[in-house]
């Protein structure tokens, strides 16, 4: 009798908006779905991005039972974390063409893509990755080659959307695959696991076409260049770009190495159309009449790296912003992420720019689908079961309730975050253990050796700075050699300060006397109180002592 269950484990996407990683899990085959990474929030200073916790699948065991991994589409919330899970496990990919190319551009900056087996699949095919059988759905999203899954397994059909919208005009021309997704349903959706990113959005996601006149008005107005911002795997929105530059005479460049690779693979691979002489490289723009010329670059999220993120501050090396100059971001900021946006559009006008952005215009469209696409998918596909993902929990919650209200009993859906193992046996869905699916920090080169504790510290940092106290005792350690040398940053300024630093040593001198065996421990103490008592402030403080011999 076979007592194997199907285990469906989210290591990333659920409760939050990003780092999408998803684990299908049946006797001795495991398949991954999606490995994303997610960009830091306000408080996680000095990360550069955060990747799934995916530690379950890294003892010798399970690194054996992963079979493939499966990458429905080649924006970075779902391909970023690729690199990192290659080097843990060896395991094949497999993509459709684009989503292939976008991940090549990604291993060959690592050196490690002639050790990496990837197959290219397309719409309408299927393959088998262990127990598993996975068909590919074209599904519409703000990128070209988007899939839904079908994937058969011995407890039944499961549907993972991945990232959608029932878009009737895509750039591409290539609507989501309704027939397939009703197919499917004629056999029987055991489970659907649906995104959840626009659930708190009534009605329907505007088509991608509504920006082609917002960037023919852009186009018109600007005097001078116009500098237009996506994410550079947006290869949409390139095309779109692309278009207004042929319509209105301009000259386009991509900026950033991300932008001109992208680019490159995706004209080499026929997804964007633009004829030889419209693309010119970027030290031939930086050279033409500014009104014809257009740059694309990276940067909608503000991120101080970026090409954006170092024009707003001037500490861009190729060029700078000029007034007349008109920047464009197509994009939303993704939750969490609204202030260091705003805060960048502010410099850029500071600095002269004129700055375009959604709602001001209609330059970006979101690529997921809002509450009536999400009814029409539950209508279509008809599962026994849901899993709302991709989302916060109010995004998942509200898949939940629209869900009920259509029909599902609530008993048939599980509102679930990372971690949390939904096992399918018999048919039937329970809840089981939960494993650890929280943050894995990326520093630099650093990953996984910057924790919560530190980035607790650098916040505290920021925040009130720290004061060092260097302590040098005589032969006796029971009295000061010399004045205690006091070290601040981003606390006080020293110099305008001498009556706090001169009390502050006093207070040290007396600890020193009144001591009884905890000097280490004394100090610490008395440094923090006085400095709280006198400044209302808690900077980190520290304490070195040294005594001559």
């Amino acid at each position: 009798m076979n007592n194997e269950k199907l285990k469906i484990i989210p290591l990333g996407g659920l409760g939050e908006v990003g780092k999408n990683m998803m684990v299908y899990e049946y006797g001795d085959d495991i398949l991954i779905v999606d490995t994303g990474i997610m960009f830091p929030e306000n408080d996680m200073l000095g990360i550069d991005y955060i990747i799934p916790d995916f530690k379950y699948l890294l003892d010798e065991e399970k690194r054996r039972k992963v079979k493939g991994i499966v990458i429905t589409h080649g924006h970075e919330d779902h391909t970023g974390a690729i690199t990192h899970v290659l080097e843990e496990i060896n395991a094949p990919i497999y993509a459709t063409p684009l989503t292939r190319g976008l991940i090549e551009v990604k291993l060959a900056r690592k050196g490690i893509i002639k050790d990496t087996k990837i197959h290219t699949v397309n719409a309408g095919e299927k393959v088998d990755i262990g127990c598993f059988t996975v068909e590919f759905a074209h599904v519409s999203h703000s990128i070209p080659d988007g899939v839904a899954l079908g994937i058969d397994t011995p407890e039944g059909l499961i549907v993972h959307t991945s990232d959608y919208k029932f878009d009737h005009t895509p750039v591409d021309n290539w609507p989501t695959d309704y027939a397939k997704l009703a197919e499917w349903a004629g056999r029987g959706v055991l489970a659907l696991l649906a995104d959840s990113t626009n659930a708190d959005k009534p009605g329907w996601t505007p088509s991608e076409r509504v920006i082609d006149p917002a960037f023919d008005e852009a186009f018109r107005n600007a005097p001078g260049r116009l500098i237009i911002a996506s994410f550079a795997s947006n290869i949409s929105r390139m095309q779109q770009v692309a278009n207004a530059c042929e319509r209105h005479g301009r000259k386009m460049a991509f900026v950033g190495m991300s932008m001109r690779d992208n680019g490159k693979m995706a004209r080499k691979l026929g997804y964007l159309k633009v004829a030889d002489d419209l693309v010119v490289p970027i030290d031939q723009a930086l050279k033409m009449k500014p009104n014809k010329i257009v740059l694309m670059s990276t940067g909608t999220q503000g991120e101080p790296t970026s090409i954006l993120g170092r024009l707003a501050t001037g500490r861009n090396r190729q060029f700078d912003v000029k007034a007349g100059d008109t920047i464009v971001l197509s994009s939303h900021p993704i939750p969490g992420n609204e202030e260091l946006v705003y805060r960048t559009i502010n410099k850029l006008f500071q600095r002269g720019a004129n700055v375009i952005y959604d709602p001001i215009s209609s330059v970006h469209v979101s690529g997921h689908a809002s509450q009536e696409e999400i009814k029409l998918m539950l209508h279509i596909v008809k599962p026994k079961y849901l899993i709302p993902i991709h989302g916060e929990l109010r995004h998942l919650k509200q898949h939940a309730r629209m869900a009920e209200e259509i029909g599902v009993p609530s008993e048939n859906i599980s509102v679930i975050q990372n971690g949390t193992t939904v096992e399918f046996e018999n048919g039937i869905m329970k809840i089981a253990d939960r494993i650890p699916g929280g943050y894995v920090f990326v520093d630099g080169s650093r990953v996984g050796d910057v924790g919560p504790a530190v980035v607790r510290e650098r916040e505290a940092l920021s925040r009130d700075g720290f004061v060092l106290v260097n302590v040098q005792l005589d032969e006796t350690g029971r009295a000061l050699s010399e004045m205690p040398e006091i070290i601040t940053r981003g606390f006080i300024y020293k110099y305008d300060s001498e009556n706090l630093i001169d009390g502050l040593k006093n207070k040290i001198n007396e600890s020193i006397s009144n001591a009884n065996g905890t000097l280490q421990e004394d100090l610490e103490k008395a440094v923090r109180n006085y400095l709280q008592k006198e400044t209302n402030r808690r900077p980190m403080t520290f304490v070195l002592i040294n005594q001559s011999n």
